[in-house]
C-alpha cells in the first residue's frame, strides 16, 4: 500500500511543479493557490508513504520520477525542449528508480 501512496505522491509532485509555471503565467491569486494546496497534499502523501518505506527509498523514487515527469510534462504543456543527451540521462534516472524499487527493503 505504501508504494501505491508513493505513486500518487509522485503524480501530485509532478502536478505541483507544473502548476508553479502555470500559476506564474496566469498570475492570479486563484492560480497561485493551486501549487500551495498541492504542496500540502504532496507532502502529506510522501509522509504517509514513508510510514511503510525507508525514507531514503521513498525520497529517491519521489524526486527521481517527479523530475522526469516534470520534464515530460513541460515538453507537452509548455513546449520545453529536451536534447538527446538529456533524454538519455532521464532514462538513467528511471533505471535508477526501478533498481531502487526492486531492491527496496519495504
Amino acid at each position: 500500500m505504501s508504494w501505491l501512496i508513493l505513486a500518487i505522491a509522485v503524480v501530485t509532485e509532478i502536478c505541483w511543479a507544473l502548476s508553479l509555471k502555470w500559476a506564474a503565467t496566469v498570475a492570479t491569486w486563484q492560480a497561485s493557490s493551486v501549487p500551495i494546496i498541492l504542496s500540502f497534499v504532496n507532502m502529506g502523501l510522501l509522509a504517509l508513504a514513508m510510514r511503510g518505506l525507508p525514507a531514503g527509498t521513498a525520497y529517491a523514487v519521489w524526486t527521481g520520477l517527479g523530475a522526469v515527469g516534470v520534464i515530460i510534462g513541460g515538453i507537452f504543456l509548455f513546449g520545453d525542449k529536451v536534447s538527446t543527451v538529456q533524454a538519455c540521462f532521464m532514462a538513467l534516472t528511471v533505471i535508477g528508480v526501478v533498481g531502487t524499487k526492486l531492491f527496496a527493503q519495504g
